[in-house]
């Protein structure tokens, strides 16, 4: 498993970051949060002009390869104290294969390396990832009802894994 990083001024690996996470996001969230709020949230965040942007202002992306393929992506950046992971995600034929452990340590390894004593994210109260985030040892810390515009809300938990 490999973490290659994308950086600003690389258009074509936006362009095959933007196809990717809009095909892992549409086939895990339609169900979700339905098909119309989660094209509304990829055209907010996961366009290329949304990535390019996000790049801009100090979000670090990671394709997640394995065997010279894409499997997933991993996206965070510092907030307060802890790195703040705003995409966590792996194809549907990845999930359950050890992967997202790696992932996590991955971005531990990157917070403390910034000198920070925490992991935080969202996740949808109604994703099973939610299991996972817990397997992994994050706790919830809050829950946030967040207004994004166009009559649609996250409705999510926030965890945090302290060390």
């Amino acid at each position: 498993m490999v973490f290659r990083e994308l950086f600003a001024d690389d258009a074509e690996g936006i362009k095959a970051m933007s196809e990717m996470a809009t095909e892992i996001v549409r086939e895990h969230y339609d169900s979700i949060i339905g098909k119309e709020q989660n094209d509304y949230m990829l055209s907010l965040f996961q366009t290329e002009d949304a990535i390019k942007e996000q790049l801009a202002h100090g979000y670090r992306y990671f394709f997640i390869r394995k065997d010279e393929e894409n499997i997933g992506f991993i996206a965070f950046f510092p907030r307060g104290n802890a790195m703040y992971i705003s995409k966590f995600y792996l194809y549907k034929s990845a999930r359950r294969q050890g992967y997202s452990r790696a992932m996590m340590a991955f971005a531990i390894e990157e917070a403390k390396k910034a000198g920070l004593s925490g992991i935080e994210l969202n996740v949808n109260k109604n994703n099973d990832a939610i299991q996972a985030y817990e397997h992994l040892g994050m706790r919830v810390i809050r829950s946030e009802k967040n207004d994004i515009g166009n009559g649609f809300y996250m409705d999510d938990y926030v965890y945090r894994l302290d060390f």
